[in-house]
Parts: C-alpha cells; sequence; structure tokens
C-alpha cells in the first residue's frame, strides 16, 4: 500500500516539472519575439509562375541563403539551385525595401487567365507576411521591386535570371 503512495507522489511532482519547464520556454519564446524589430526584413521571395507551358521560375532570399528553382511543367523539366549569401549581400538586397511602403503597394489581378505569367512578390517581417501580385502596375511603388530584381540578377547564375 505505502509504494501506490509514492506513485502518485512521484507522477504528481513529473507532471509540476513538466508544467514548469514548459511554461519558462513559452516565456523565452515570446520574449525572443517581442525583442525583434518588427520592421525588419526576414525574408524575400520572388516568382513568375504562368504561360502556356507552365513555366514557373522561384527564388527565395534569407539572411543566409538564396535559393533558386525554375522548370516548366509540360516538359516536366526542373531545376534547382541554392548558395549561401554573405550578410552584405542581404543587407543590400532587403534595403532596396522600404517596409514603410508595404502596407500601400497594390497588386493586380491574374493574367494566367490570358496565357501569361503572374509576378509575384512576398516580403516577410516578424509581425506580418506581405504578397503582392503583379504590383508592376502600382508604377509609385514598383521602382523598388525593380531594384531589387536587377540585384538578384547580379547574384544568380544565368540559367535563373
Amino acid at each position: 500500500m505505502p509504494t501506490t503512495k509514492y506513485i502518485y507522489l512521484k507522477i504528481l511532482f513529473s507532471i509540476f516539472l513538466l508544467s514548469v519547464f514548459f511554461s519558462c520556454d513559452q516565456q523565452k519564446s515570446e520574449k525572443s519575439a517581442i525583442s525583434k524589430n518588427p520592421r525588419e526584413i526576414t525574408f524575400i521571395g520572388l516568382s513568375n509562375i504562368g504561360g502556356s507551358n507552365g513555366y514557373y521560375r522561384i527564388i527565395k532570399v534569407t539572411k543566409d541563403s538564396i535559393t533558386a528553382e525554375k522548370g516548366t511543367t509540360s516538359n516536366k523539366m526542373h531545376k534547382a539551385w541554392a548558395s549561401a549569401i554573405s550578410p552584405d549581400t542581404w543587407k543590400q538586397l532587403s534595403s532596396s525595401i522600404r517596409v514603410e511602403d508595404l502596407d500601400h503597394i497594390k497588386s493586380s489581378p491574374s493574367q494566367q487567365s490570358v496565357d501569361r505569367t503572374d509576378e509575384a512578390f512576398q516580403i516577410r517581417t516578424p509581425k506580418k507576411a506581405h504578397i503582392y501580385i503583379n504590383s508592376f502596375v502600382d508604377t509609385i511603388h514598383y521602382k523598388q521591386f525593380q531594384q531589387l530584381k536587377e540585384q538578384l540578377d547580379k547574384i544568380l547564375p544565368k540559367e535563373y535570371k
């Protein structure tokens, strides 16, 4: 009989310890999320998708790496490339985007229905993900995206431009 009392105490004590560990972990993650700069860009994505052959090109850039994929679905052709980038390269890419403008950029309707490609940009900050489709119609704000594309072309291998 006394062993059952100890088992219940051990179980109760282990549940208490687990709850303490998990609550401490949540507080740490909340503090780290708060300390991040909400105006800092954490991810840049560019994609061109559409056309009669099902063409796609997808570029993803983070603080330390860049990946590119391209291909066509009609030929089942797919190529992928990845590389590390320096902090200076990331700073140059992310500095072309003005975070304060992101809420004002306008997208336009998809052009895939008329057998054309759609250009999509995705910019993430710790607070929000901004996604724009065919934003080239927004001539006021598109200049920063054009500058970003030019900088990406300098980094990417020839076959992914």
